[in-house]
């Protein structure tokens, strides 16, 4: 069940151990589905489990009064939504599924138990977390020196290069099933503003994109104009 999370450490530790997998595997208390629109986490609320994403998409968010909503993040299969609960106990931010997804639950007395037995795993669990920050740094860069139509061509390369890390592209093509509301809602524009970029993109041959269906017709073209450099991500094989 774990084989996602496992794909995406030994890309960046190949020291990782098969009592390390044991170990985490045998953490998980159980598994839960959750429909799309569904929060699985609620800003405030006191966490006593984290919860890995073994499929489907799922993304963080933040909403202010009036109903305005901001996409913090993008989560996928073999990506911790909540990992940071262990040490919080509440997030200042939810999150929701965006398609039906399939979650792996981890108690926190569990995550416990690792950090007193495992330093290796438990480097490799703050590792994801560590990355979840540079991935905000990253949007939060974009958010105030990107334009509409680079923070797009950057979202897509970097969510193009970890879905690519778990295998879950199809070579140049992978499934991105966000509406153009939610894609507003993760660069920050307006719904007109989002059908425009996307517009854009398509018309200088960099995408093609139906429906969920995206494909990547110039990566190079694409990676330059959103000056993507994927070192945030911290892909470099070594041992943590």
């Amino acid at each position: 069940m774990t084989h996602l999370l496992f794909k995406r450490l030994q890309r960046r530790d190949p020291a990782i151990t098969d009592a390390e997998r044991q170990a985490l595997v045998a953490a998980v208390s159980h598994e839960i589905e959750v429909e799309a629109d569904q929060d699985i986490v609620r800003q405030n609320q006191l966490a006593e489990d984290a919860h890995l994403l073994l499929s489907g998409w799922a993304c963080r968010y933040t909403t202010l009064a009036g109903g305005r909503r901001r996409i913090q993040s993008l989560h996928m299969g073999g990506d911790f939504i909540d990992l940071q609960t262990f040490m919080l106990k509440r997030l200042d931010h939810s999150a929701v599924a965006l398609t039906a997804c399939r979650l792996a639950v981890i108690p926190h007395a569990r995550l416990r138990e690792i950090s007193e037995t495992l330093p290796h795993l438990t480097r490799l669990l703050w590792l994801t977390t560590v990355v979840d920050a540079a991935i905000q740094r990253q949007w939060l860069l974009g958010a105030g020196q990107r334009s509409a139509l680079e923070r797009l061509a950057h979202l897509l390369c970097e969510v193009f290069t970890r879905l690519e890390v778990g295998g879950l592209n199809d070579g140049q093509s992978f499934l991105l099933p966000l509406t153009q509301a939610e894609l507003g809602d993760t660069l920050g524009i307006s719904l007109v503003h989002a059908n425009r970029v996307v517009g854009e993109l398509r018309a200088r041959g960099l995408v093609r994109w139906r429906g969920e269906q995206l494909t990547i017709l110039d990566w190079p073209g694409l990676r330059d104009l959103a000056e993507f450099d994927p070192a945030y991500l911290e892909l470099e094989r070594r041992e943590r």
